[in-house]
């Protein structure tokens, strides 16, 4: 059986590799090879992605023990992500309530003061700025930090762990597992200064649960640590992410013209500009099933790509374009089925919070840079700009 090599090559700023949708059209259930790891099947159709992601006949349990397809030499601890039902139910259901949609909206306020700060203090500072180290950085993880129990003379260090945690092929395994080992060491120290100190925040909410039996103690400090990196890294990442789209694409003025299209621009722009710099996070197949008309035998592994099922034209009209009033199908930005994410409710509302403050203090933000001067991260889990000079 012909297995092509995969992933195709680094990403491409935020352009999703063209080989990514023309599999979609022509071979939307391909065999493929990572650099290490067994084969697996690379799906690229919305409905087919959405039934992996949701059907428990796909097991991330199975991916214990297993030669995970995968980049690095080395397998990546995902915690939670690496958990089926009953273990990540009960792991899940600890710290669910922090994460609701109302939860979200009671440090809508909270999250606003911060914005506003941080542009102040960058503004003060002069242009250029770096909004991805002044703003989209420092937004997340002051938010999380405070919902979490982090002080704030922690945050930073936490900050570059997660930074380096990110890392796929940009640093060498044994740095990257000193970075990992770092986190786990500043959360196990905090998690034991909460118990000596009880405090009303999450990581005190965690410390009770593990206590009580809930939790056991690497679950404990896994989930922590999980917490903290997508609960910064990721929405770091999109909100630069979101204002460069916005800014090259010529919608900005959009928004400044009506901020009623900020939520429905957040949606769209989750769905449109992919996160992940390839697809990850295989699932093992527990018994045959057919996927576009390909049998997926019990044992094997499937790969979804949600960035391509994000661009299905047999899904989304003019799939390619930034419509903030679409009224299709759920896009799969946040995933789907019991992975989806955690903090989706946290991360829009900040989202949403951080472009509306940059619109309502800087309405002539701009790019300070030319196209060919802006540096893209290579060898990483996540796209993005290494910076991102803006003006006003």
């Amino acid at each position: 059986m012909t297995e092509t090599p995969y992933p195709f090559g680094e990403p491409e700023r935020l352009d999703l590799d063209p080989r990514y949708l023309a599999l979609q059209s022509d071979d939307p259930v391909t065999r493929v090879r990572m650099p290490y790891g067994s084969p697996a099947w690379l799906l690229t159709r919305y409905e087919d992605v959405k039934l992996v992601l949701a059907d428990p006949r796909f097991s991330r349990r199975l991916a214990s023990g297993e030669d995970e397809p995968r980049r690095t030499p080395e397998v990546i601890d995902d915690g939670i992500l690496s958990m089926d039902p009953p273990d990540h139910t009960r792991v899940r259901r600890v710290v669910a309530g922090a994460f609701t949609i109302r939860r979200a909206e009671e440090l809508r306020e909270r999250t606003r003061k911060i914005a506003d700060r941080l542009v102040t203090e960058f503004v003060d500072r002069g242009a250029p700025a770096d909004l991805l180290s002044d703003f989209g950085k420092p937004l997340p993880i002051e938010v999380i930090g405070e919902l979490l129990g982090v002080p704030a003379g922690e945050r930073p260090a936490f900050q570059v762990n997660a930074d380096a945690f990110m890392s796929d092929t940009a640093l060498s395994p044994e740095r990257g597992r000193r970075h990992f080992a770092d986190i786990k060491r500043q959360m196990a120290e905090l998690l034991d200064h909460r118990r000596r100190h009880p405090a009303d925040d999450l990581l005190g909410m965690m410390v009770a649960a593990q206590a009580d039996g809930r939790l056991t103690e690497p679950e404990l400090v896994r989930m922590a640590v999980f917490l903290v990196i997508a609960g910064y890294e990721t929405t770091a990442r999109q909100l630069a992410n979101f204002v460069y789209t916005l800014l090259t694409r010529d919608r900005w003025a959009d928004l400044l013209a009506d901020r009623s299209l900020v939520r429905g621009a957040v949606e769209e722009l989750l769905r449109v500009v992919p996160l992940a710099a390839f697809a990850q996070f295989p699932r093992y197949a527990t018994e045959d099933v057919e996927l576009s008309g390909v049998l997926v035998r019990a044992g094997e592994r499937v790969i979804p790509v949600l960035a391509a099922a994000n661009l299905d034209p047999r899904v989304f009209t003019d799939p390619h374009e930034l419509n903030f009033h679409r009224d299709e199908a759920t896009h799969l930005g946040f995933s789907h089925g019991i992975h989806r994410c955690l903090g989706a409710p946290l991360a829009q509302m900040e989202l949403e919070v951080g472009l509306t403050v940059l619109l309502d203090r800087l309405p002539g933000l701009r790019i300070a840079a030319a196209p060919g001067e802006l540096r893209w991260n290579t060898g990483m889990r996540l796209r993005g700009l290494n910076s991102l000079p803006v003006a006003w």
